[in-house]
């Protein structure tokens, strides 16, 4: 062994001198296929496609991810407490909360006080 090998501190980050990458040879030689998608491209992709809806008797060409917010919408209009939370979360972090005229306060007795 050199010098330079004995002084070497071996560690985090600093592997032994034997099993570091040779200078000019890369780590991943085979890279990343050209063409290959991630997920999120995927899913970005999918969502923009445009489908055929009808709505009150109309048909009109909208984007999927229109398609599954008014999905969202009607579901919770009909009743669907998931789906109205899930609406009001997404108006929040879209900062348009709803309006709220009047309010209703609720108190949380957590410990009740025995009358005896």
């Amino acid at each position: 062994m050199s010098d330079d090998d004995q002084t070497y501190e071996v560690g985090y980050g600093k592997p032994p001198v034997a099993t570091q990458f040779k200078k000019g040879k890369s780590g991943n030689p085979r890279g990343r296929p050209k063409g290959a998608r991630g997920v999120r491209t995927l899913l970005a992709e999918a969502l923009a496609q445009q489908i055929t809806i009808s709505e009150a008797g109309r048909t009109s060409r909208v984007s999927k991810s229109e398609a599954l917010i008014l999905s969202l919408i009607t579901r919770a209009i009909k009743g669907d407490i998931r789906a109205a939370a899930q609406i009001l979360r997404l108006m929040e972090e879209q900062g348009e909360a709803p309006q709220r005229e009047g309010g209703i306060n609720v108190t949380v007795i957590d410990q009740f006080d025995d009358p005896e």
